[in-house]
């Protein structure tokens, strides 16, 4: 399976952000969106997402059968950079939402989501609420959600942007390692870290030419 962009163009204001961009995201793989602010990550994101159509051009999840579904969104599971998506409410309760959405009864929920709280090394923080925890937990109880949901990509949005180094590093870990490397999800991530671009297996780069490169 993979998501597949091709000659996607948008602009805000008559201004061009995005012109010809063409992507492919297979499962298994980590893969950076990076450059200069304005250059257009999170607008590729949200397109990429299905949250925002582009002016031209389209995206499509692409099956091995040879099927294409241009409905992205059922496939897709998001990481924000501020973690505005989770409940104010205990963290398993965060996961388990997720867990449930795959058809899992509440209890295979909650035991699933602690089983997933103790991967991204939260382990006994599910009671916790949202506003006792960190930003770098918050952020891995995000991670820990995008894995129960099983969607086949994630999108991350500068999801390390307000973090400081280590914990950065432990969540670049978890998308990587964990969520593309184990998982085999495919991760897409918008960022300005250069050691979080390293860290990915490629690195889209925006602003005037389109460019790729491997790690």
């Amino acid at each position: 399976m993979q998501l597949v962009a091709t000659d996607i163009c948008h602009e805000f204001s008559n201004v061009r952000v995005l012109d010809q961009v063409s992507l492919i995201v297979r499962r298994g793989e980590a893969v950076a969106v990076v450059g200069p602010s304005g250059s257009g990550k999170t607008t590729l994101l949200s397109i990429l997402g299905g949250l925002l159509s582009p002016i031209s051009g389209e995206v499509a999840v692409g099956f091995d059968s040879g099927r294409s579904d241009h409905h992205v969104v059922q496939h897709v599971a998001w990481i924000h950079q501020t973690t505005n998506g989770l409940m104010s409410r205990p963290a398993v309760d965060n996961v388990a939402l997720g867990c449930l959405a795959t058809g899992a009864t509440h209890r295979r929920a909650r035991e699933r989501a602690l089983e997933l709280l103790d991967t991204v090394d939260l382990g006994g923080f599910g009671d916790f609420g949202t506003a006792k925890l960190s930003g770098g937990q918050l952020q891995r109880v995000a991670i820990a959600r995008a894995l129960a949901l099983q969607a086949p990509f994630i999108l991350a949005d500068e999801p390390t942007g307000q973090l400081d180094a280590e914990t950065s590093g432990l969540v670049v870990d978890l998308l990587v390692d964990q969520a593309a490397h184990t998982f085999g999800q495919a991760v897409v991530v918008a960022t300005h870290d250069a050691l979080v671009a390293t860290r990915c297996d490629r690195v889209i780069r925006l602003g005037g030419a389109v460019s790729e490169g491997g790690n």
